[in-house]
């Protein structure tokens, strides 16, 4: 039996290339024979990374705007004149701002709507427009996967990240109508999916989740005690599902949200 989970000679593209989690997959990637074109808007960052992981194979670092439509369209031409084909699409680039997080001592009435705009805008129009210019690529030639990241924000309540929570719901929706969309109109070749990561420790949730001494916040405890695996996961353990959900190991799964995240989506708490 052929491996079906290979991946070699594709050509991948990894929005929000700076970021923790897009480094690791790019690593996975490349490692497994893709060629991985990392974008991500600060050039300085982008270009570190790619270095960082040329050792292990084909990677090229790029500046890419994910809600300006020219700049993405110019990566698009660049990708096609250089390796002619698109086959991986992954929406990684995404955040929060403070405005848009209710803190400890406010309620949902004092959230900043500017803030609460920038997130959505971020977060789901940052994967819907790179899912269209390069989607569009993969519906003509028949074949390709999207993977989109999704959250356990997205479908069930995690006080305090209001703008995080809608726009990750948003990104689950979309993930589901683009795979029918795909899959209706241009052939069963295409695939869209998402992750659902569960709690991982990382610079922009370390402070929500540890203090100075190492030790759990009350926010931590209470995830920990809501995750029946008992503990954070760790970075490599999403590396796993992407591979699938890139790869022919997933050819006839699509429109789904992988939860990875030690059982917390399971849980009823009780």
């Amino acid at each position: 039996m052929d491996d079906i989970f290979n991946i070699k000679d594709k050509v991948a593209i990894i929005t929000g290339g700076g970021g923790v989690i897009a480094g690791k997959m790019a690593e996975v990637l490349i490692k497994s024979g893709a060629k991985v074109i990392l974008l991500d808007l600060f050039e300085d960052i982008v270009a570190n990374r790619a270095t960082e992981l040329s050792e292990f194979g084909e990677v090229k670092g790029m500046v890419c705007d994910v809600l300006n439509r020219k700049s993405l369209e110019k990566i698009k031409d660049y990708v096609l004149a250089t390796f002619g084909r698109i086959d991986i699409l992954i929406n990684t680039a995404g955040g929060n701002k403070e405005g848009a997080t209710i803190g400890e001592d406010q309620t949902i009435f004092d959230m900043n709507m500017d803030d609460f705009k920038k997130v959505s805008d971020l977060n789901l129009n940052g994967s819907v427009l790179p899912s269209l210019i390069f989607g569009e690529v993969m519906a003509k030639t028949g074949s390709g996967s999207i993977l989109n990241m999704s959250s356990m924000a997205a479908d069930r309540v995690i006080t305090r990240v209001v703008g995080y929570s809608a726009s990750k719901a948003a990104i689950t929706n979309f993930t589901k109508w683009m795979a029918v969309e795909m899959a209706i109109k241009f052939g069963d070749g295409i695939r869209v999916n998402a992750l659902a990561p569960g709690f991982f420790i990382g610079n922009q949730n370390r402070k929500l989740l540890t203090n100075e001494d190492g030790s759990f916040t009350e926010r931590g405890k209470t995830i920990i005690r809501n995750t029946p695996m008992g503990r954070f996961g760790e970075i490599d353990e999403l590396m796993g599902a992407t591979l699938f959900l890139c790869s022919d190991a997933s050819k006839f799964v699509t429109g789904i949200v992988l939860p990875v995240d030690g059982g917390f989506s399971a849980f009823s708490g009780v």
